[in-house]
């Protein structure tokens, strides 16, 4: 990864596949804003439909991220980086999430990439959300390459019609043009979820933010919108529910290397 804009949009698709016990499966546009984490005042000037914690047509706040409080993003997000064992030496945090589209905002999962001062991707923060309020990182190291691959117990509930076991397999792709995202779950031997995002990189120009916004003028409202119809799909096919357990005051799991998870996947911090 090169290129260092302060800003930049991704346009793109979203999948999910639902195997166990029945089949069910959609996919829905969707739009990322893709941030320098060090230079919010740059993003703030790029243009003028997009403002960093001003109101404005689309919009990104730090307290959507991190702890939610006030510290700093970088130092929040260093603190994840080195539980994964990755030193950034001082190099760009690039974070790709859902924007603020009328004055909402919901991301299911947002993207951290910490690079090296040469911009070669180190490792990666998945935080992750549910409808509930409540949030999880899953932090892992990226090795030399363009497809990384790497595993992870299920910690964190995320849908009332699943419950809270199995492990992540994360496989992503990223570079200055092109993402491509496929998280599955896997349990007792099988497939039973699959998630992934696909999108192309755009200039975060007000014509393509305008674009946007006629073209999908509830973008971000439509997220929650979809997450909870499927929800009702899938209770009318009979899907089992499970209550919200209790969230665990440990908020970062450890993802290894594919094939190297363990039964019970480390949890290394502890936030308020």
């Amino acid at each position: 990864m090169k290129e260092n804009t302060a800003l930049r949009l991704w346009r793109g698709h979203t999948v999910h596949q639902r195997s166990i016990p029945f089949s069910h499966r959609f996919k829905y546009g969707l739009a990322l804003i893709d941030i320098d984490i060090d230079r919010l005042d740059d993003a703030d000037q790029h243009c003028a439909l997009f403002s960093v914690e001003r109101s404005n047509l689309f919009s990104f706040d730090r307290k959507d991220h991190g702890d939610r409080e006030k510290t700093d993003l970088r130092v929040w997000a260093e603190h994840q980086f080195e539980h994964a064992g990755v030193d950034l030496d001082g190099g760009p945090i690039r974070l790709i999430t859902f924007p603020r589209h009328a004055f909402f905002k919901f991301a299911p999962i947002s993207l951290w990439m910490g690079l090296d001062p040469a911009g070669t991707l180190k490792g990666i923060l998945y935080e992750v959300n549910n409808t509930f309020g409540q949030t999880h990182v899953y932090a892992a190291a990226t090795p030399d390459g363009t497809r990384h691959q790497h595993s992870a117990d299920k910690v964190f509930h995320v849908s009332p019609f699943f419950d809270v076991s199995g492990a992540y397999q994360f496989t992503l792709r990223w570079s200055d043009a092109d993402l491509r995202l496929i998280v599955t779950t896997q349990k007792d031997g099988a497939q039973t979820h699959m998630a992934t995002i696909t999108a192309k990189a755009q200039p975060a120009t007000s014509t393509n933010f305008l674009a946007l916004a006629l073209t999908k003028p509830f973008s971000t409202i439509a997220v929650t919108f979809g997450i909870h119809w499927q929800a009702l799909k899938l209770w009318l096919k009979g899907a089992k529910f499970h209550s919200k357990p209790k969230q665990s005051p440990v908020r970062t799991t450890i993802a290894k290397p594919k094939k190297t998870v363990s039964e019970t996947a480390p949890r290394l911090e502890r936030t308020a």
